[in-house]
């Protein structure tokens, strides 16, 4: 994996905050699956043409 994606400590914290612990592959896997979301959330969007903008309906 590249770049990541997430606020680390945030995760973290709120992993920690419920009683759990983060794998050394958790932080990887879940900027990994943000990424794909994104991209598909990109693709979405040039294929109905027109805005520039992503919004939340581009998530489904």
């Amino acid at each position: 994996m590249g770049e990541t994606l997430v606020v680390v400590s945030k995760v973290k914290k709120m992993v920690k905050e419920a009683g759990f612990r983060t794998g050394g592959d958790y932080i990887d896997s879940l900027s990994s699956r943000i990424d794909s979301i994104v991209k598909a959330s990109i693709e979405k969007v040039k294929l109905n043409g027109g805005k520039k903008t992503l919004g939340a309906e581009d998530l489904s």
